[in-house]
C-alpha cells in the first residue's frame, strides 16, 4: 500500500525504510520550503507532545520538538543564547508558568468598552 505523507522527515528515515524492505521517494527541499516544513514539523511535534499518553511518550515527543527547534535555529542562524535571553526577558516582563495559573475570565469596565481604550 502506498502512503504519501508529504512531510519533512529525519535524515536517516529513507535508509530505515529501505532496510525494512520497503521503497520510498524523497526530494531535497530548497531553503524556503525547508524552513516552512520545519515550522510545520514544529506544530506536528507540539501536538504529539500535547497528546502524549505517558511520561516516556512525552519525553520522546519533547525530544522531537527540541530537534525541530534546533533545526530552525540553525537554518535561521539564530544563536540559542539569543533565544534564552529573549525567554528571560519575557519571563521578567510577564512571568513564567510556575504558579500554575489558569485565566478564567477578564472584564472591561463600561467606560473602557465605550471608549475602546484601557484605563491606566
Amino acid at each position: 500500500m502506498r502512503r504519501e505523507p508529504q512531510k519533512l522527515v529525519r535524515d536517516r528515515i529513507p535508509e530505515i525504510v529501505r532496510r525494512s524492505g520497503r521503497r520510498c521517494g524523497v526530494e531535497r527541499l530548497d531553503i524556503a520550503d525547508y524552513r516552512q516544513a520545519l515550522r510545520d514539523k514544529l506544530v506536528e511535534e507540539a501536538i504529539e507532545a500535547a497528546e502524549a499518553r505517558d511520561d516516556a511518550e512525552l519525553i520522546r515527543e519533547l525530544a522531537d520538538l527540541s530537534e525541530a527547534i534546533d533545526a530552525l535555529l540553525e537554518t535561521y542562524e539564530i544563536d540559542r543564547a539569543t533565544v534564552s535571553a529573549k525567554q528571560q526577558q519575557r519571563r521578567d516582563e510577564r512571568g513564567g508558568f510556575r504558579q500554575r495559573l489558569k485565566l478564567l475570565w477578564t472584564e472591561d469596565d463600561e467606560e473602557t468598552e465605550l471608549s475602546g481604550t484601557e484605563k491606566s
